[in-house]
């Protein structure tokens, strides 16, 4: 089961690749806080510079902020499905446009 670090750095970053054009009708930034041992900050890019960078890309604010723990993130990485019910559990909080958040499955997926 992969954890966040290895999904950020290899896999997200390998589909994004496969498909850059994809990506990109996406159309928008976001920022991911993952807590716990396997954590950290991503920023995803899938407006301009099509890609994932470490940290929070200080000076740039994101479309939409997602934040849950890296046990949360393995559910959903797993079975992005389960996204809506992590949300409505409290434990996926979103903040910005939120809708933008239910466009991740085709780059999750």
């Amino acid at each position: 089961m992969p954890d966040a670090k290895t999904d950020f750095t290899t896999n997200i970053p390998a589909k994004i690749a496969a498909n850059p054009d994809k990506a990109k009708e996406i159309g928008a930034t976001f920022l991911f806080k993952i807590s716990g041992d396997d954590g950290g900050t991503w920023y995803l890019d899938l407006k301009e510079n099509v890609g994932v960078s470490a940290g929070d890309a200080e000076g740039l604010t994101p479309d939409c902020t997602l934040e849950l723990t890296d046990e949360d993130w393995k559910t959903m990485s797993e079975n992005p499905g389960a996204a809506m019910q992590l949300y409505f559990q409290g434990k996926l909080k979103v903040s910005g446009n939120a809708m933008l958040a239910t466009k991740l499955q085709q780059i999750l997926a």
